[in-house]
């Protein structure tokens, strides 16, 4: 059981897994943190936490877990105010939520101490939806969904078994993965389908008639471009933490795409054909194969962490 767990940034993914250790009895106390003051007395007042400090170092004192659930342009700044406050007591075990691996590793190395670093366990729960803060917050959002650890060559046993539970207790199946895998995956997998999304509207909200467009856009586009509703503030970041994985990954799209142009342009109606009947198998497949993992009425997402942690992305 974890006595004491801190939350640093109790947005979606914070407030959901606080939301689910407490209805599970697995914690005895959540503290949040959080630059904004509203958003954490809004999280006190929907019982997603026990009590809060804006200063980060001050509610992790005397956790036995802390969880960093902040954008990742904000990483940096909170492992050094938690390292510059005294934050992190010796028993403590710390793990994020993070989409891409890589950063929060650099940053980790350059601010914990080694066996602050021994105690640090990178994670990235595969779970979220298009909204974000603390009242889309809900219990269940990992149920029979996947959480990827990316333990660093000096993280303990103890550390990863403890987040290990943490996460298995609120439903989810964890697996260990080498961070740089991690972000070539995500960046196929997750990262790539957002920027195109993204792409995809505003490229028709920026054609001369896109309020006509729009009007009759039915529901197979709102499908496909559900998730650019996410936050545009936290996508930027994840581009820019990931860039190479990320920019591998648009030109291997661009790559097929410029064939799947090529094809229509002269009318090679097998081709196109092909590459249909080709993604229709290999989605039907895969879809049927994790059709048991989604919360049925909470669409899955890449993880959407807080974003009351904007101010930090300019912090020193």
């Amino acid at each position: 059981m974890i006595q004491r767990l801190c939350i640093i940034g109790t947005g979606l993914i914070g407030g959901s897994l606080a939301r689910d250790l407490k209805r599970l009895g697995a914690v005895g106390e959540v503290v949040g943190s959080s630059r904004k003051v509203a958003n954490l007395e809004r999280a006190l007042a929907l019982g997603v936490i026990d009590d809060f400090d804006p200063d980060p170092a001050a509610a992790a004192r005397k956790a036995d877990m802390i969880v960093i659930a902040v954008p990742l342009g904000a990483i940096a700044s909170v492992f050094e105010r938690l390292c510059a406050g005294g934050g992190i007591d010796e028993r403590a075990v710390i793990t994020d939520v993070g989409s891409a691996k890589a950063c929060v590793m650099e940053a980790a190395a350059s601010t914990l101490s080694p066996d602050q670093s021994a105690r640090f366990v990178p994670a990235h729960p595969i779970a979220g939806t298009e909204h974000s803060g603390v009242e889309s917050s809900i219990e269940g959002l990992f149920e029979r969904r996947r959480v990827i650890l990316t333990p660093m060559e000096r993280t303990s046993c103890e550390a990863q078994s403890r987040v290990r539970w943490m996460w298995e207790r609120v439903g989810a199946e964890v697996i260990e993965m080498d961070l740089h895998r991690h972000d070539e995956v995500l960046a196929l997998t997750s990262h790539l389908p957002h920027l195109l999304a993204y792409t995809l509207v505003d490229a028709l909200g920026r054609h001369p008639d896109h309020a006509e467009l729009f009007r009759y856009c039915a529901g197979g586009f709102y499908d496909f471009t559900r998730i650019a509703s996410s936050d545009p503030q936290m996508w930027h970041d994840i581009c820019l933490a990931n860039k190479d994985a990320v920019v591998d990954a648009l030109n291997l799209f661009r790559g097929d795409l410029d064939g799947l142009i090529d094809a229509v342009r002269q009318g090679r109606g097998e081709t196109i054909r092909s590459v249909f009947a080709r993604a229709k198998s290999i989605r039907d497949r895969h879809a049927e194969s994790v059709s048991g993992q989604a919360p049925p009425s909470h669409p899955s997402q890449d993880a959407s962490p807080s974003f009351e942690y904007a101010s930090d992305r300019n912090a020193s």
